[in-house]
C-alpha cells in the first residue's frame, strides 16, 4: 500500500531574534530543500513547484523576515546581512545538518550570500532570473513598483488587478483564477474590512543608506563551492543574457536553462524550468548514493 501524501505543514521557529515561519511539505528523511521568495512575495508562491519536488524532496519554503508570516524587524533592518543571518539560524533552529536552496530573484541573491559563506551547508543551489547584477531596467521598475503600491483594497478582484497592471511579467499565461490565488496570500483583511499587504510597508521604502551586502556580489557568486543551475527568463528586464553568460564563465560548476516565453520571475512550473529543476537535482541523488 502506497504511503498516505504528506501534506503541507506550517512551522514557526525563533530564529535571530524573530519568529519566522516557513511551510514545510514532504516526508522528513529525505533530502532538504529550501525555497526563498522575492522581494515582496512570500512563501505561497512556491505552492505548486514545491508540492512536485516534496514527492521526492523534503521541502520548505521560507516566508522572509516581514513578509508573509513572519515578525517584522527593525525598518533598518531589511538587507542581505540579516537575510543570510536568518537562514542561517532558520537551519540551526530546524536542526538541518546541509540542504539545497531554490532561491528567486531576492531570494537568489540570499541563497548567493548565503552560499559563499556558509559553503559547507549547501549541496546545490537554484538560482531563478537574478545575478550579481541586475539590469538596470527591471531594477528602476521594480523599485517604482514597490514604492508606488496602494496601502490597501476594497476586494480581493481589486488586488489580482493591481498585479495584473504593475506586475503582468510575473503572471504572465496565467488564468484569471491563478492570478487570484496568487494576489490572496500576499493579503490579509484586516479589523477595517480592507485587505492590506502581508508585509512591513518598510520593505517597500528604501533606505537613504543601503546597508552593504556581506560579501561583493561578483566576489560571493565566485566563491559559491555547490553546483549552480541558473534559470533565466528569455524576457526577463532582470536577469539579461550578458550576465548570464558571465555568470556561466565565473561559476566553478554551473549551468544555465532559458525559460521561454516568461519575463521576471519563472513560476518554476514551466515546461522549461520544472524538467531542468528536477534533472539537476536529481544528479544531486546520485552524488549521495556514491558518498
Amino acid at each position: 500500500m502506497a504511503a498516505a501524501p504528506i501534506h503541507a505543514r506550517d512551522i514557526y521557529v525563533t530564529a535571530n531574534g524573530l519568529r519566522q515561519h516557513l511551510i514545510a511539505r514532504g516526508s522528513p528523511g529525505n533530502r532538504v530543500l529550501m525555497l526563498i521568495h522575492g522581494l515582496t512575495q512570500q512563501a505561497h508562491v512556491f505552492d505548486a513547484v514545491a508540492t512536485v519536488l516534496s514527492q521526492k524532496f523534503h521541502v520548505y519554503a521560507l516566508d522572509v523576515r516581514g513578509r508573509g508570516e513572519s515578525e517584522w524587524g527593525p525598518p533598518d533592518g531589511y538587507h542581505f546581512a540579516n537575510y543570510v543571518a536568518d537562514l542561517e539560524a532558520v537551519r540551526e533552529a530546524l536542526g538541518l545538518e546541509r540542504f539545497s536552496l531554490v532561491g528567486t530573484s531576492m531570494g537568489g541573491l540570499i541563497s548567493i550570500y548565503y552560499s559563499a559563506m556558509y559553503p559547507d551547508r549547501v549541496q546545490r543551489l537554484v538560482i531563478n532570473d537574478v545575478g550579481p547584477d541586475i539590469d538596470p531596467r527591471g531594477l528602476q521598475r521594480i523599485i517604482a513598483m514597490a514604492g508606488s503600491a496602494p496601502a490597501a483594497f476594497t476586494d480581493l478582484k481589486s488586488v489580482a488587478k493591481y498585479y495584473v497592471d504593475e506586475n503582468s511579467q510575473a503572471l504572465a499565461g496565467r488564468g484569471d483564477d491563478e492570478v487570484m490565488e496568487y494576489a490572496r496570500w500576499h493579503v490579509r483583511h484586516s479589523d477595517s474590512g480592507l485587505y492590506v499587504w502581508k508585509m512591513d510597508p518598510a520593505v517597500r521604502q528604501p533606505p537613504a543608506q543601503p546597508a552593504p551586502p556581506p560579501i561583493a556580489p561578483w566576489d560571493a557568486f565566485k566563491a559559491i563551492e555547490a553546483p549552480v543551475l541558473v534559470l533565466r527568463g528569455e524576457l526577463s528586464d532582470i536577469l539579461n543574457e550578458e550576465i548570464c553568460s558571465k555568470m556561466m564563465a565565473a561559476a566553478r560548476n554551473g549551468m544555465a536553462a532559458v525559460v521561454k516565453g516568461v519575463g521576471h520571475a519563472p513560476t518554476l512550473m514551466e515546461t522549461d524550468a520544472l524538467p531542468a529543476i528536477e534533472a539537476f537535482l536529481g544528479a544531486m541523488a546520485a552524488e549521495t548514493a556514491e558518498v
